[in-house]
């Protein structure tokens, strides 16, 4: 199945949520709204998500001039992997961990923390960064922002639905269209667990694919799986304050380190990883 296709399904299948929550919120008239505004959103997504997402984590651009070692290794690696350059930006914050976003390989970003560029040795680095390049090469990169963008407004708005029904936003069954509080409430609970869970179905057999293809580009496997088993502890010790909406787009679950969040992971578990790759011959 392509990546266009899965975006596809995944557009519509969030696109329904919103239609959904809209319903519950406002009736017919609500739908109808919330149709708009889900027309608009995927637009928006399908075009800005990466700024959007960048913006999040207050991502600042970076030049050769100012981090010359990082531009050294990500030229290198979309050289051999026959991309363009992609942007490179830095994360002001301590908790290691990277990302790559963007619509395609000609609008591509990668991402890290200052915290990744402290602890991780070059060979660590480029295998992370072989990691991230091959989800710009796979075309992983849009499905992923895309859905981080879309997830993140759907929970938004059924907080508003659960707030709504709380206080009394919702209309009575009488009403034309009309719901009752305890719908808004059911939909405020599964419409946040229905984006999540889309995220895992996009997410998890990535992530192994990125593994491999990326421990093939860097040409070797012990990188790669060293800087898991450093960021694996390093997000337990300090978990990153990230939105869970966003979560799948890092290297290592960011929200690791809180054992709620672990049952909804959006990544395999890194002693899995790691093992997939020492027994990778590359």
């Amino acid at each position: 199945m392509s990546n266009m296709f899965k975006t596809a399904i995944l557009l519509g299948l969030l696109t329904a949520m919103l239609v959904l929550i809209g319903g519950a919120m406002g009736g017919q008239q609500g739908m109808a709204i919330a149709f708009v505004l889900a027309l608009v959103m995927n637009f928006a997504s399908y075009w800005f998500s990466d700024k959007i997402v960048l913006a999040m984590y207050r991502a600042q651009p970076v030049d050769e001039a100012t981090a010359p070692g990082l531009h050294t290794v990500v030229r290198r690696l979309a050289t051999r992997a026959g991309i363009p350059m992609p942007r490179v930006y830095l994360i002001p914050v301590d908790t290691p961990n990277a990302f790559a976003t963007g619509r395609s390989p000609d609008h591509a970003a990668v991402a890290v923390t200052e915290g990744i560029m402290r602890i991780l040795s070059e060979d660590e680095l480029e295998g992370v960064l072989a990691h991230e390049l091959s989800h710009v090469k796979n075309r992983d990169v849009l499905i992923s922002t895309i859905a981080a963008t879309l997830a993140g407004a759907i929970t938004y708005l059924a907080h508003m639905a659960q707030w709504g029904a709380m206080f009394g936003g919702a209309r009575s069954d009488d009403d034309e269209g009309g719901t009752n509080p305890i719908a808004l409430i059911i939909m405020a609970v599964l419409a946040p667990l229905a984006a999540m869970l889309v995220q895992m179905a996009v997410s998890r057999a990535r992530e192994f694919q990125a593994d491999a293809s990326g421990a093939r580009l860097a040409g070797r496997t012990f990188g790669l799986a060293k800087a898991l088993e450093k960021l694996e502890v390093a997000s337990h010790v300090a978990p990153m304050d990230a939105n869970p909406s966003t979560a799948h787009l890092f290297i290592v679950n960011p929200l690791s380190g809180r054992t709620l969040m672990r049952l909804f992971s959006t990544h395999p578990p890194i002693e899995e990883r790691i093992a997939r790759l020492r027994a990778m011959r590359v």
